[in-house]
């Protein structure tokens, strides 16, 4: 197949780039960087051309709800329009789980991304998917002081790499609707796994100190509720390849 993958340059792209070719498919990267800005629709009809199947992950860093809403309604409509008009046969939307449980600006973003590929032109597969290994690493990125401010969250981490085999393979079969969610093998909690990485020595070092949350989200509202796939590596031996 010609894969055409949004946001093929971030952190899930470059591994969904790299499944497709293991898995002898070709891949186009979507990106500001190779011509393609989604938001505008700037060089898309031409990236899609021969296009058989989309990819979707790509991502606005925010957490104000108002640009999350706006990159992912217009970044949809214009992929899906482009999509359409280059007569793709499948699109394959990565989104959370737990987004309909727990309110925030950025989640509330990517319902509205659902919304517009369940409304829209072409047939569709939308993943749902938990936290990657790399969610304690990036919530320590946001707190700059001298104590590092952690939700106290449950959560169940999954390796990226497995999240991008999960959409090659959904890419390759037929459009699904809703696929099973797709979560790590344990359950942990996030101030845990900020420490512990901290303990890696590959981030500053400084105390975790745990943020109780109201709500769904304290409540194990990122977990999955139902059977799906369960990926393999768990965050320990995710940490121990940072260690090297």
């Amino acid at each position: 197949m010609k894969v055409a993958v949004a946001g093929g340059t971030g952190l899930t792209g470059r591994h969904v780039i790299e499944a497709l070719g293991a898995a002898g498919h070709e891949a186009v990267p979507l990106a500001r960087s190779v011509g393609v800005d989604l938001v505008t629709g700037a060089g898309l009809d031409a990236a899609l051309a021969g296009v058989d199947v989309t990819i979707d992950v790509s991502n606005v860093t925010t957490l104000k709800r108002a640009e999350a809403v706006g990159f992912f309604d217009r970044a949809g409509r214009q992929l899906l329009g482009a999509a359409a008009r280059a007569g793709v046969r499948h699109h394959v939307a990565l989104s959370i789980v737990g987004i309909d449980r727990v309110s925030t600006g950025y989640y509330q973003g990517k319902l509205r991304q659902e919304e517009i590929v369940r409304d829209g032109p072409v047939p569709w597969t939308i993943l749902r998917a938990t936290q990657f290994h790399e969610f304690a690493e990036q919530i320590l990125e946001r707190m700059p002081g001298p104590v590092a401010l952690v939700p106290r969250l449950t959560v169940q981490p999954v390796a990226v790499r497995e999240v991008a085999e999960a959409l090659v393979a959904l890419a390759a079969g037929e459009p699904q609707k809703a696929a099973p969610d797709l979560a790590g093998p344990r359950v942990e909690s996030l101030p845990d796994m900020a420490r512990r990485l901290i303990r890696t020595g590959t981030v500053r070092r400084r105390p975790v100190l745990p943020l109780w949350l109201p709500g769904p989200m304290a409540h194990g509202g990122l977990l999955p509720t139902g059977p799906g796939q369960r990926g393999t590596q768990t965050y320990e031996q995710w940490l121990a390849g940072r260690r090297r």
